[in-house]
């Protein structure tokens, strides 16, 4: 009877042991760890489309040498500036050859060969420039920084020379495989012949030989809340406090970073400071972890130019052009808008500063007006030229805005560009 009763025990036993490793096999628990990242917190609000830097790298202006000291400018919205930047993107160019500025007779090549001028303001990086253009060459030059490219041809050689200038050292390096023909360049260049005409002054500026005809623009504009930016920019809002300052600013703050509003621009900037790390800033990474950061925190409204500031202070500094049909946005310190600005370091943003308005799609009135050209602009800029210590680089027609309490005023106006990257008007 005993041995009966220890078998039944035995065999109650090694049935619970192979139920116990069932359950254990089959219904294990879930021992990983939950993962909760910091923007988990709160969903960012979708408050602009993303862009693609692709979109944002393009010549500020388009210069054509038609030969015989005879010039034409096109802006980014002109139709022949896009079908020959166009064109010009479908182009090879390798065998990059370096030398100097001093070598080459610009004022000689600038008055007689046929040719394009693509003008990228304070300079783009080869890397990015790669991504719109099919550029080659070796590492050397893919460092640099490009301010201009020029494509031309002279009428005694049948050859095509495209020279791309680098913003420092008066360095430029020369395509000796470029997939252009002089009978491209010459096709290209004719889309300039029947343009208004410019003249060429001190060697370097161009104005037009006539009035230049532009639309001013009222656009009716939206307002981004300052609680919108700071479910964009902080990991958790409900952490952060709000200070108002005795200028009428408010800033959010998490003690580490800080959000400051400027109600009377509707201005924001967003400072997150890092300790400052040894080591080389990558000037194209900077540059698209700018758009990226753009891209999660606000993104983008209307189209933008890309523009690296000349001056570099502890990484790179960023600025995207806002740009109005053809024509920049230029700013004043009455009223900031029409640009995006970014410090990136080391891949890290670390300020952003943009305004909280966004336009419209569509303009509410549109007026001509007429620009001064001729001797009456340069007469304006002479005297411009003589009370300012800045160098200027380049004169362009451009949009002043006005805030008023509905809509954003677009005023047309000559501007120019200053050797530190400052923008200025010419009065």
């Amino acid at each position: 009877m005993m041995e009966k009763s220890k078998t039944l025990i035995l065999t109650f036993l090694v049935v619970l042991s192979l139920v116990q490793s069932y359950f254990l096999s089959y219904s294990m628990p879930n021992f990983e760890p939950i993962q909760k990242s910091e923007s988990s917190y709160v969903k960012t609000e979708e408050m602009g489309p993303e862009e693609k830097i692709e979109n944002l790298v393009f010549p500020e202006q388009m210069v054509l040498h038609l030969g015989g000291g005879k010039h034409t400018v096109f802006s980014p919205d002109y139709i022949f500036y896009k079908e020959i930047f166009k064109r010009l993107q479908g182009r090879k160019f390798d065998g990059f050859q370096r030398t100097s500025t001093h070598l080459l007779d610009l004022s000689r090549i600038r008055n007689e060969d046929p040719g394009i001028e693509l003008v990228y303001g304070q300079g783009v990086p080869v890397t990015l420039l790669r991504k719109v253009m099919q550029i080659q060459g070796d590492p050397e030059f893919g460092d640099e920084m490009i301010n201009r490219i020029w494509i031309f041809t002279s009428d005694d050689k049948e050859t095509v020379r495209a020279l791309f200038f680098s913003s420092k050292n008066q360095v430029v390096y020369e395509a000796t495989k470029a997939d252009l023909t002089v009978q491209d360049v010459k096709q290209h260049v004719e889309f300039g012949q029947a343009w208004d005409s410019y003249r060429l002054l001190y060697d370097q500026y161009y104005l037009p030989d006539k009035p230049l005809n532009m639309v001013q623009i009222e656009v009716p504009y939206e307002v981004f809340t300052a609680e919108q930016m700071q479910h964009n920019l902080f990991f958790d809002p409900s952490t952060t406090r709000n200070i108002k300052e005795k200028d009428g600013s408010e800033i959010y703050t998490d003690s580490k970073r800080s959000l400051q509003v400027r109600p009377e621009h509707q201005w924001v900037t967003y400072s997150d400071p890092v300790a400052r790390v040894e080591g080389a800033n990558d000037v194209s990474e900077n540059v698209l972890s700018a758009v990226q950061f753009v891209n999660q925190h606000g993104g983008w409204n209307g189209t933008h130019r890309l523009s690296i500031s000349p001056v570099q202070v502890d990484g790179t500094e960023v600025v995207f052009q806002q740009y109005y049909g053809g024509y920049p946005i230029v700013t004043d310190s009455m009223f900031r808008f029409g640009n995006i600005r970014l410090s990136v370091q080391q891949g890290v943003v670390t300020s952003y500063q943009r305004s909280l308005i966004y336009l419209d799609d569509r303009a509410s009135l549109k007026q001509l007006r007429t620009l001064p050209g001729g001797d009456e602009l340069a007469m304006m800029f002479k005297r411009y030229l003589d009370t300012t210590n800045n160098k200027v680089q380049w004169v362009f027609p451009a949009y002043r805005p006005f805030l008023t309490d509905k809509v954003i005023r677009l005023i047309p106006t000559w501007a120019v560009r200053l050797e530190d990257g400052s923008m200025d008007y010419l009065k």
